[in-house]
């Protein structure tokens, strides 16, 4: 029995990933495949092959984004995202949740910004317990000033739900950068620390785990990393 049950695990352990990585797939594409609606009935690929064409929506969604982001790149596509967004500030519940989700996509998708591009290791919540967290900002104007010194803001998730965490005000010199990814430290939050990555020799000089290097810290005064 203990040997069924070692096979049964180790098979749940294949099939799991595999079926949840197609069934979230497979949702990605049926929601991409809903744009076909703006094609005109006449154009519509079962209309035209006669029959239907599974993930074509997913090649007109790129497209479109990419002909948006074009559009808005240039100054008449700029001024009209800006009366848009004018627009909808003007509405109260909807100006709460566009500028959220606007805030969360710019923080997540800009390649500018240095919020969630470096994974930090912290004392917290005490000296002597160390937390994984991300940098959120690095120039936080009065707060800095207040403190005297320069300091970074961090992101400690909770887990195993990343969403949701603390944000925690820390002196740069008391901030470790990591070399881990963010999805790396991600992975290792939700499996609540049992999935660890490996910390490996690499050509651009990171060491090994063990090694009684000092860690890096991020540089005073500039962007942390």
């Amino acid at each position: 029995m203990k040997r069924l049950r070692r096979y049964f695990i180790a098979g749940l352990l294949v099939w799991i990933p595999i079926g949840v990585t197609i069934l979230l797939i497979s949702l990605a594409v049926r929601l991409m495949d809903k744009t076909l609606a703006l094609v005109p009935e006449a154009y519509k690929p079962e209309q035209l092959l006669g029959f239907t064409v599974p993930g074509l929506g997913v090649l007109l969604t790129l497209l479109i984004l990419i002909v948006t982001g074009f559009l808005v790149a240039n100054f008449v596509g700029r001024a009209f995202v800006g009366g848009w967004e004018s627009l909808l500030n003007r509405i109260p519940v909807v100006r709460s949740i566009y500028s959220a989700a606007k805030n969360f996509a710019e923080v997540v998708f800009s390649d500018s910004s240095q919020s969630f591009k470096n994974v930090l290791l912290v004392e917290y919540p005490r000296k002597g317990l160390y937390s994984l967290a991300f940098q959120t900002a690095t120039q936080l104007g009065e707060v800095q000033g207040r403190t005297g010194e320069a300091v970074v803001c961090c992101f400690v998730p909770t887990t195993p739900n990343p969403t949701s965490g603390f944000i925690i005000i820390v002196p740069k010199k008391d901030v470790t950068v990591l070399d881990m990814e963010v999805d790396e430290a991600l992975k290792m939050i939700i499996s609540l620390g049992v999935v660890v990555p490996d910390w490996k020799q690499k050509p651009d000089g990171k060491l090994e785990s063990g090694s009684s290097a000092a860690p890096n810290q991020p540089e005073s005064g500039g962007n942390a990393g």
